[in-house]
Formats: structure tokens, sequence, C-alpha cells
């Protein structure tokens, strides 16, 4: 999980106030791990793997559309966390707003395993962002509508504001969710408001199970090492280029090469091969939201094909 203080710290400790945080290390693939800690000695694999990854996002940076189509207008920040202003492709103008980040940026501190929080109250404020990453507004909630860490790590607030409202005062929209699962290979964007910092890359695969701690979630995004998202960043929309649609949120990512522990997560396949990818980093999926939501944003936990995690 991401969260923001010690990466603050190093950062004004290693270039003063207001300077760039540093980024994450180099991916260090290391396949199937038994070891429990430990990182093994860099093989000729791990060699291809990362001279084949290195090309694969130099080739992408040619290819990509421009990240100067994807900007900071409809992101917010957290007091913790970075976030989104969104909406279900069917919202309406006159519906409450939503606000979606991770389940671990909750006020209240982190759900549980196998916990589910529903329609809580909540008056949660954020910095609604413009395009160029200036605060325009404090928004803020009424509810919390959903959160969880299981199986997903996601959060979905609501506002005590309608997307016209918003709209009316700052001329800013919200960002839409995409009902569809996004593919390998999809040119994204990771927009951080908490950094107010933009990353670009592509999905590079799917993670059967990440597991961090106490935690496991399903079939995460697995971004190419461009980006290299930091402390702060958790709960950032990840925006595909091609549809300007919300397509997954972030949340984490393997600092030091540790096995399945915080901050360090791993990766499980369908026949139960962990494998550790120091540097890499991680998003949950959205696409399974739309269908949870309907008449005046509201969740319908019951609703078909509602696929989410339930209390």
């Amino acid at each position: 999980m991401r969260k923001p203080l010690v990466v603050a710290l190093c950062a004004l400790a290693l270039a003063g106030a207001g300077a760039a945080p540093a980024v994450a290390s180099a991916p260090s693939p290391t396949g199937a791990d038994t070891a429990t800690d430990a990182v093994p000695a860099v093989s000729l694999t791990d060699v291809v793997d990362d001279t084949a990854g290195a090309a694969a996002d130099a080739l992408f940076a040619l290819v990509a559309p421009k990240a100067a189509a994807v900007n900071f207008a409809g992101t917010v920040s957290l007091s913790n966390c970075s976030g989104s202003l969104v909406r279900m492709p069917g919202s309406q103008a006159d519906d409450p707003a939503l606000v979606l980040t991770n389940g671990h940026c909750l006020e209240s501190g982190f759900p549980a395993p196998g916990q589910v929080l529903v329609d809580r109250a909540s008056s949660r404020s954020f910095g609604l962002l413009n395009s160029s990453g200036t605060k325009v507004a404090t928004l803020r909630a009424n509810r919390l509508v959903y959160a969880t860490m299981t199986d997903t790590d996601a959060a979905i607030y609501r506002l005590g504001t309608t997307y016209a409202q918003i709209k009316s005062a700052y001329g800013i929209d919200a960002l839409t969710l995409s009902g569809t699962r996004p593919a390998a290979g999809t040119a994204i964007s990771v927009v951080s408001g908490y950094w107010k910092r933009i990353y670009t890359c592509s999905v590079d695969g799917f993670a059967h199970r990440l597991k961090e701690g106490d935690w496991t979630w399903k079939d995460s995004v697995r971004y190419t090492s461009a980006c290299d998202t930091i402390g702060g960043t958790s709960g950032s929309p990840v925006v595909d280029h091609a549809t300007g649609r919300v397509v997954a949120v972030n949340n984490t990512g393997n600092e030091d090469g540790e096995r399945c522990t915080v901050n360090n997560p791993c990766e499980i396949d369908e026949k139960g091969t962990v494998t550790v990818r120091r540097g890499i980093n991680y998003a949950q999926q959205t696409h399974l939201f739309p269908a949870c939501f309907g008449a005046d944003n509201r969740l319908t936990l019951s609703a078909s094909g509602c696929a989410v995690p339930k209390p």
C-alpha cells in the first residue's frame, strides 16, 4: 500500500521541500520464489527480462498516444492519498457526484481482510484539481458508499453536490469509469492528485492473485516499469489513453524485493507459483463497479452483474 508520509519525509530530507520525490528502483523479476525474504542473484533470464522490459517501455514511448491528452481535471487530493471525481457510464448530471480512491486510504484505517463497508456516514474532504493541477475547490462527502481491501482495494464516496453543480461552478467534468476490462498493452496514465504528477506507461499484464501482508487482490493490473509510482499515489485513477476512461485505481508496488509483505506484494498464479517483481507497481481494476450502481448513483449490490465483494 502506498502511503505518502515516509516518502514525503525522505523527499524533504534529500532534496528540500517542494522537490520531486525519488522514484522506485528498477524492476527485478525473480520468477518462482521459494526463499523467505531474500532476493535471488540476478540470472541470465533476469537480464533478458529487464532488457526486454526496457525495450518495451522505449517502444511504448515512441508509439503511444501523447500523455498531454490526459491531465489533472477531475482528479482530487486527499489528506493521505490521491483520488478522482468519477461517474458511471449511466450517471446523470443531476446525480450526486462520486469520488474513487483506495480502500486503504480510508480515514478510519485499513479494512480488515474479508471486511466490506457499505453506506457509512462520512464528512471526508477532497481538493478538486483543474487541468493544470491547481486546486479550485474543496468537495465534501456525506457518505462512504463502499469500501474494501478484499479481492480489490477500492473506496467510493458520495458527495453532497451533483455533477451539474460542480460543472457549473468550476467547469470540471467527472471521469467516467469504463465497464470493460482493460487489455494487456493498453496505453495508460496514472494521475496523482496528491503529488500533481502523471505517470505514463502501459498495461504489462495481470496478476491472478496479488498478495500483500494479510490482503489478497484478484486480477490486478501490472504496469510496465515506466509507471514507477510512489507513496501518495494510492487511489490515483488509471486512465486509458484511447478512451479517456478510468480502467483501474492505483494501489501498490513492490519496493524492496521482499516476498508478500506490506509494501512488497507478490504475484501468485493459478498453480500457486509465487513471483516477486521488485520495483513493479500495480492497480486494481474498476470495470466491475458500473454494474453495481443504478438510478441516482445508488449502490445496488443485488443488481444483476454486480460482482464486487459483498458484506
